[in-house]
């Protein structure tokens, strides 16, 4: 799926919070958190130190000191991991995909593992929009049916069934996904 200039830019100036002020329902922070209503729109993509760990079950996905994140208003933050940290073994595309107004065309993968698969359980952008080309041997993980770890702290799914943020104790939301979050 590819956007003319026109619509690509409507899509980007539909959003109300561009991480410049919080809205009034957003959870101050303690003094150990930062707040998802902080990050900017567009998205900034910055490098991740902490340790992420993918685990299925029993099997490690992947490990990785280098991963980028993604810091979106109202989203928790989605971790990237470079393809030569991840068993790539494990990965089958999935034939589908979607588009993204900062970050481009979405491609999406199994996990598959013998008899075992996890159906559309990660994404891709293997042909990111200016801007976002960090992410280009990068893959990101749904969490929901994964264990997932950032820094040590296992990570709670973002709400929603669409967004792939990772929630830490770190972050104070309320977040995208969340009932009632449709127009944010």
């Amino acid at each position: 799926m590819n956007l003319t200039l026109a619509q690509l830019s409507q899509a980007r100036a539909q959003w109300k919070w561009r991480g410049q002020e919080r809205p009034p329902f957003a959870v101050k922070p303690s003094a150990d958190q930062i707040s998802v209503w902080d990050f900017p729109r567009p998205p900034e993509i910055v490098r991740e130190n902490r340790e992420i760990i993918v685990m299925w079950g029993k099997l490690e996905v992947a490990r990785t000191n280098a991963s980028w994140v993604v810091r979106e208003t109202s989203h928790p933050p989605t971790f990237y991991i470079p393809m030569s940290n991840v068993k790539i073994a494990l990965l089958q595309s999935a034939g589908d995909g979607s588009f993204c107004e900062w970050k481009g065309p979405a491609k999406y993968w199994h996990l598959v593992s013998n008899s075992d698969k996890l159906s559309s359980v990660a994404w891709s952008y293997p042909s990111p929009l200016s801007g976002a080309e960090q992410l280009a041997e990068c893959i990101a993980f749904y969490a929901k049916d994964l264990d997932c770890w950032v820094g040590g702290a296992k990570v709670k799914p973002q709400g929603g069934g669409f967004y792939g943020g990772w929630i830490t104790p770190d972050l104070a939301g309320p977040f995208k996904g969340d009932p009632g979050s449709g127009g944010w």
